[in-house]
């Protein structure tokens, strides 16, 4: 082989590779606005509220900003899951902490909110970091249970990524809990799911564990 063919081998290997792109997105679902402000119209009035009622004319438009509230807060917006060749062999824990967790709890449809801590061990590929915060977000978007929540973007960044281990942990406030029944103003919902290394190696876990408390100090 020449040294040009060397040459030329040698400025392949390390010529950057293109990221790889995944489009995210829900099954669709189609919104009617219209309907759901009939709804929202009647849900008050069934509640004793007359949103039409004269000495109360700020009421008027709440059935409309009502419905848009909640249609903003259960679509689920699409984006690109874009990865890196991981060209540096990078194999120590990536972590993001404090994302915002926004989502609706299932059974009483009031806001439940807080923060996610997501971590993983890389293998061949990186992921550009903010499309963790968006899987986050991707989601939240839905009726959800937190411990379903963890669980699902724990699995979606493990088959998207192929890392040697994914952990995330959320804490929340339910506002289900918090506003009404129990009124437990200041409790606090701290879920976790590991997968890989994180789950099967103790010192991994440990670390990854350390790091999201660590955050509080």
């Amino acid at each position: 082989m020449t040294m040009a063919a060397i040459h030329d081998q040698d400025e392949l290997a390390l010529a950057p590779q293109a990221p790889q792109r995944v489009r995210i997105e829900a099954a669709p679902q189609p919104v009617d606005l219209v309907a759901a402000e009939r709804a929202a119209h009647l849900f008050l009035e069934a509640l004793g509220i007359e949103p039409d009622a004269p000495d109360t004319p700020d009421l008027a438009r709440t059935p409309r900003r009502f419905a848009e509230a909640y249609a903003e807060l259960l679509s689920p917006q699409p984006f690109d899951f874009t990865t890196f060749a991981n060209v540096e062999g990078y194999d120590e824990l990536v972590l993001i902490r404090d994302i915002p967790v926004r989502s609706m709890c299932e059974h009483h449809l009031l806001p439940f909110t807080g923060t996610a801590h997501v971590a993983y061990l890389p293998r061949d590929s990186v992921v550009g970091l903010s499309k963790i915060p968006r899987m986050v977000d991707h989601y939240s978007r839905r009726p959800q249970t937190q411990e379903r929540l963890t669980v699902q973007i724990a699995d979606a960044l493990a088959a998207r990524l192929q890392p040697r281990g994914i952990g995330v942990v959320i804490e929340a406030s339910h506002t289900c809990m918090t506003l009404r029944g129990a009124r437990a103003v200041s409790a606090m919902t701290t879920t976790s799911a590991l997968r890989g290394t994180l789950r099967e190696d103790a010192s991994s876990r440990a670390e990854f564990f350390a790091l999201t408390a660590d955050r509080a100090r």
